[in-house]
Parts: structure tokens; C-alpha cells; sequence
């Protein structure tokens, strides 16, 4: 394996990746880095684009030579927002090439450690935001939720909640990325927000009474003597608490 000096550039997806890291695998060359075709670089950076031909069998081709719990990190490794997951993921990929499923054991090895601890990140705030997430009844009884999270984790809510709610209509839109999840009772579809500026957000006459009937519910059993705010953040981060309907209330937000 030879060391490049070169960024190299790829499409900002998901299979372009791939299909870049098996290409520079295959010329056995180690980039300096990976980056988006967006990436802006520095004045002592050079970068080059790889001519890429995308196509989906690459999936088969990585499960086939590691295997879908492999494939399955690297892709929630492609959903953080971490600053350096490409090459994280380019060197994750070949020590799994080496010692494929044992390599969740390989803990002596720095990219493999970083590559797992950002893994841990995204399922865990998945998991928050399974319970943490509010959805509104909007006119014409669609269910409406909105999220600012870390990582791009809709797809997993979106699959979550298909099994959650399967027998509703619901939107979850993340505002951060400005994408927007659409659930018809059988398929969601995960596409832009800005093709739903549109889109009437006018709440349910219900739905003001049914805030009101559970913000008076989280208050009545609470326990005034052992209220903890400092607690309550450990369990549920502030950043959570912009959407949550039982902390809207000014008084709750002031902390």
C-alpha cells in the first residue's frame, strides 16, 4: 500500500464512498483524506476525483467480502456528522477486509475504536429520539413531528415508527438537513423539505386540548420536593427540548 498526498473527492453518498474505498483498495493506494466533492480545501491541500461508476451490487460486494454487520457500521458511521468519518471508514473497511467480524474485538486498533465509538453515538441518539420525539396532530389528521438531531438518523426513526404507528398517517421532518419523511400507511419516503414549504402545518382543533390534557398530566405527577433540573438534563438534554411539548412552557425552558 502506497500513501497518497491527494484528498480524494467523492460524491457524497453513500455509494460513491464505497465504491471510491474499493477502487483505492484496489490500487492498494492510502489517501491522505476523503472528503465530499463539496469540500473546500486548504491553500497546501491538492485533491483528486476518482472516476467513479456507481452501482448498487458494490453492497453485495462488501457484504459478500466482510458482512452486513460490517456494512451496517459503516453506514451509521456515513450518517454522523463526524468531521473525518470517510477515512474512518476507509480504514474500518480494511482491517474488517482482514479480520472481518473480529474486528468488533480489535479495540488496540485507533480507527477501529473511533469507527465503533461513533457507531455507539448515532444509536444512541436514535434511541433518545424514539422517546423524545412529539408528534402533532395537524388538520386532516396527519401526524406532524419536528427534530434538529446531531446525525442524520430519519431513516431509523422513519423505520421505527413505521412499526410504532403503522396505521397513521405522519411526517417527521428534520429541519437541520431539511428532509422530510412521509408515511402513507405502507412506505415511508424520505425526500427534501423544500418540495413541502407548502405544506399546511395548521394544528387539529383537538390537538391544543390533547397539549393542554398532557402538559396538566407531566405536572400533576410530578413531585415538587424532588424536582432535580440538573438530573432531568442527564436524562434528557436541553438541546431535546425545543420540540418536546411538555417543556414549552416558558417557565420550563428558563433552566
Amino acid at each position: 500500500m502506497k500513501k497518497s498526498n491527494y484528498i480524494y473527492l467523492y460524491d457524497n453518498d453513500f455509494i460513491s464512498l464505497l465504491s471510491l474505498i474499493k477502487i483505492l483498495i484496489t490500487k492498494k493506494v492510502i489517501p491522505c483524506n476523503i472528503k465530499p466533492n463539496t469540500y473546500t480545501p486548504s491553500l497546501f491541500e491538492e485533491t483528486f476525483k476518482e472516476q467513479i461508476s456507481e452501482n448498487e451490487i458494490i453492497i453485495k460486494e462488501i457484504i459478500d467480502a466482510t458482512s452486513f454487520y460490517i456494512l451496517n457500521t459503516m453506514y451509521k458511521i456515513f450518517l454522523s456528522e463526524h468531521n473525518d468519518k470517510e477515512i474512518i471508514i476507509y480504514y474500518f473497511f480494511v482491517h474488517a477486509l482482514k479480520y472481518q467480524n473480529k474486528i468488533y474485538y480489535m479495540r488496540n486498533l485507533k480507527s477501529v475504536t473511533e469507527a465503533l465509538k461513533i457507531e455507539k453515538f448515532v444509536e444512541h441518539e436514535t434511541h433518545k429520539f424514539k422517546g423524545f420525539l412529539r408528534f402533532k396532530e395537524l388538520k386532516g389528521g396527519i401526524l406532524y413531528a419536528t427534530i434538529e438531531p446531531d446525525n442524520n438518523i430519519i431513516l431509523f426513526l422513519s423505520k421505527h415508527f413505521k412499526q410504532r404507528l403503522q396505521n397513521e398517517f405522519w411526517i417527521i421532518e428534520d429541519k437541520k438537513r431539511q428532509l422530510i419523511s412521509i408515511y402513507d400507511k405502507n412506505n415511508f419516503y424520505i425526500t427534501s423539505s423544500e418540495c413541502f414549504n407548502i405544506l399546511d402545518k395548521e394544528l387539529s382543533e383537538a390537538e391544543e386540548d390533547i397539549e393542554n390534557l398532557w402538559k396538566n398530566f407531566y405536572k400533576t405527577i410530578a413531585i415538587k420536593e424532588r424536582t432535580n433540573y440538573r438530573c432531568r438534563m442527564n436524562f434528557m438534554p436541553k438541546k431535546y427540548w425545543k420540540y418536546i411539548i411538555e417543556m414549552s412552557d416558558k417557565n420550563e425552558n428558563s433552566y
